[in-house]
């Protein structure tokens, strides 16, 4: 029997032109426009040399793209990451400007990368690394110009790093220029598990407009990292039951829903939820296809492709990573009936708080938690309300519809400025 291979998954570029080609074309823009808005304003690639602990010199690769400032300063991760590439960066840098847009701050879309597996690496080579890429994009950064954040493989004191090799040559200590940093540094109350609660306020928006709510539903979380741990504790907290997780190495399946305390300590400990005891092991594809009110991927892009999209079984799909669906996969889930709420609206909550934690460094004022919480929950409540009613006016899916949006307001953005000569 003839075994066919699988299509490779297209690049995440050729997903977001894919996306913003159809909003274009929804908006009746000139191909102008449509150029104006593809093309990034900005790249750098770097070298980052590592001296390693062991003595050896070895050569990685960094990226920064700015790929829109019209509607205010670049906002986006850092990601440190094996795969991570010139494309890659520039299609998440385009996805973060339609994100700030849909959920209406006053930020462009930003996003930086160094090609480095971290867990092949100390504390402090990771440091040097983080402070050699700093220095070397340091040109095209700062709090009124693009401010990093958290991203894969980096987290509050990778951007404590940032903070300081960039304050240390200002000479003085400048807050603003990363968030998602330490508390002690001035980072916010609640940006740890922004994207977390985002990812679970608009599930509770979706749910809401089913005649549906969060207590008693069943969730399935693909990615067990900063998004999908976090947001796994609080659909739990909120009543509903998770039935399976997976990270990397595997996954964790229990019908009766996981006791999310012991699971926590197991990761704790192990570092994976492989081998949890308190459920069945588990593929990361055949998590996609359990039988589940809610389906959240968080891991990473195109885990959602034209064979695994045919299997899934959920009746909402919430995206807590940055392009975990594939145009094809997007067609086949609403030929099936499937809702999705789309990454840059289900994920925005991140830059939602760190664009709360900016104004605040801003300011040298800080908010509580709960004055966080609740302006998060009013924004991406808000956000989707705007989206949901545009879908059902245009007879768009809520992906056509958040994208039109954002581009909508990124496009006026640059007419009202105009050109420079």
């Amino acid at each position: 029997m003839t075994q066919t291979t699988p299509a490779p998954a297209p690049s995440p570029i050729v997903t977001a032109h894919a996306q913003l080609a159809a909003a274009v074309r929804h908006l009746g823009y000139d191909e102008g426009t449509h150029q104006h808005l593809a093309t990034p304003r900005r790249e750098l690639h770097v070298a980052v040399p590592l001296r390693t602990d062991s003595g050896e010199l070895r050569m990685f690769h960094g990226y920064r793209v700015q790929h829109n400032i019209s509607r205010g300063p670049g906002k986006g991760g850092l990601r440190f990451h094996p795969d991570v590439d010139i494309e890659e960066v520039r299609a998440l840098a385009m996805w973060m400007t339609w994100k700030c847009a849909v959920v209406d701050i006053p930020y462009g879309g930003a996003k930086g990368g160094v090609t480095i597996d971290p867990r092949g690496y100390s504390q402090a080579e990771l440091e040097r690394v983080t402070r050699r890429y700093t220095s070397e994009i340091m040109p095209l950064i700062g709090p009124g110009t693009d401010i990093m954040a958290p991203d894969m493989g980096t987290d509050e004191q990778t951007m404590a790093w940032v903070m300081d090799t960039y304050s240390v040559a200002q000479g003085h200590t400048i807050p603003a220029v990363v968030t998602g940093k330490p508390i002690a540094l001035g980072g916010s109350l609640g940006r740890a598990t922004a994207t977390s609660a985002g990812v679970v306020h608009v599930t509770d928006s979706a749910l809401r407009e089913q005649g549906q709510s969060i207590e008693g539903r069943t969730v399935a979380v693909q990615g067990f990292g900063k998004v999908g741990s976090h947001a796994a504790q609080i659909f739990a907290a909120r009543g509903a039951r998770i039935v399976a997780v997976s990270d990397v190495d595997g996954g964790v399946r229990a019908d009766g829903g996981l006791d999310m305390a012991r699971l926590l300590e197991h990761v704790a400990a192990t570092g994976t939820v492989v081998g949890f005891d308190g459920g069945d092991p588990i593929t990361n594809a055949d998590l996609l296809a359990v039988d589940v009110d809610v389906l959240v991927p968080a891991a990473t892009e195109n885990v959602l492709d034209e064979t695994t999209a045919q299997a899934v079984q959920a009746r909402l799909v919430v995206e807590g990573a940055n392009g975990p669906t594939t145009p094809e996969a997007d067609a086949i889930m609403a030929k099936n009936g499937i809702t999705v709420v789309p990454d840059i609206l289900a994920n925005a909550g991140g830059v939602v708080v760190s664009y709360f934690e900016w104004v605040q460094a801003h300011q040298a004022y800080w908010w509580t938690a709960p004055e966080i919480a609740e302006r998060l929950e009013h924004r991406m409540a808000t956000a989707y309300v705007d989206v949901a009613e545009h879908a059902s006016r245009e007879g768009l899916s809520l992906r056509e519809a958040a994208l039109v949006i954002a581009v909508k307001r990124v496009a006026e953005a640059h007419k009202i400025r105009g050109l420079y000569p």
